[in-house]
């Protein structure tokens, strides 16, 4: 259920994280062939331009086609790292894997008709290649986008909480357990946006603000992504502060079963110590001795 052998004797480690998925499972070549599907449904014209006029025409789309493709290619990305770096393919990671797939393509067509109709509207003004809506239809076009993007990531974030409840039995050091909080906390944030942003819409005094109040993401992301950097290097300063203090007992007691003398293991020891740290392990490895 958790590929046991991968997870428990994988070697690889990719910034502080044990990476316990080796192997493509048949999972993740599904959900590569539906995220493949998803970003075909996204081309801008599945027919080769006949004339100059229909090459423009095509060309308006590209700008926006980038940044969907964009937001779907972060959406790869994040569930490509979580196979990554816990290597789960139990009956609940199918399942909420196959949640997030299905709301995917369920998304891909609101959020190419919006971006369509706003990068292209703003960039080249009105033209042919805008997609025609009426102004009243515009608030409930953008509950449809926040309700979808709220729930791809509640897919994910429902994937991540299993992954916590699992840590014990993932074998997750204190580094995983705290990059895994933190990726619960950015996700369920992103959530909650997507969610008000979609109750904005409905409220017609409010409904200018539901586009806007995606922009809040940035300094939501940014002060997540700070504070868990901060505690991060905390927490491998406080890993090698005690490695550090436990390493002189520990050498001590190895070079006394060589049969070496301990007071010149004492003095060798001291010459590779900076003089702060010097004086506090001399005294601490000699009541070892």
């Amino acid at each position: 259920m958790l590929r046991k052998a991968r997870m428990k004797y994988s070697r690889e480690v990719v910034d502080g994280f044990r990476m316990r998925g080796q192997d493509v499972t048949r999972l993740e070549s599904f959900s590569d062939a539906v995220f493949g599907f998803a970003l075909t449904l996204l081309v801008v014209s599945l027919e080769v331009p006949r004339s100059f006029a229909d090459l423009i025409d095509a060309m308006r789309g590209f700008p926006a086609f980038a940044v969907c493709f964009a937001m779907l290619a972060m959406l790869w990305n994040s569930h490509y790292k979580f196979s990554r770096r816990y290597g789960l393919d139990d009956g609940t990671t199918r399942f909420l894997t196959c949640v997030l797939l299905f709301i995917v393509l369920v998304y891909v067509y609101p959020l190419k008709f919006l971006f369509n109709l706003s990068i292209n509207d703003m960039i080249f003004g009105n033209s042919a290649a805008v997609p025609v809506i009426k102004e009243g239809d515009l608030p409930m076009l953008l509950t449809i986008y926040g309700l979808g993007f709220a729930g791809v990531y509640l897919a994910l974030t429902l994937l991540y909480l299993h992954a916590w409840r699992l840590r014990d039995a993932l074998e997750l050091s204190e580094i995983e357990k705290l990059d895994t909080r933190f990726g619960i906390y950015r996700l369920s944030s992103v959530v909650i946006l997507g969610l008000i942003a979609a109750a904005l819409a409905l409220i017609r005094s409010f409904s200018a603000w539901a586009g806007l109040s995606y922009l809040l993401l940035f300094p939501i992301l940014r002060g997540f992504r700070m504070i868990h950097q901060r505690r991060r290097a905390t927490l491998i300063a406080g890993r090698r502060n005690l490695e550090l203090y436990n390493a002189p007992a520990h050498a001590a007691q190895r070079n006394c079963r060589t049969g070496a003398s301990p007071a010149a293991f004492v003095r060798r020891l001291c010459q590779t110590l900076n003089p702060s740290e010097s004086a506090f392990h001399r005294n601490a490895l000699q009541s070892e001795l």
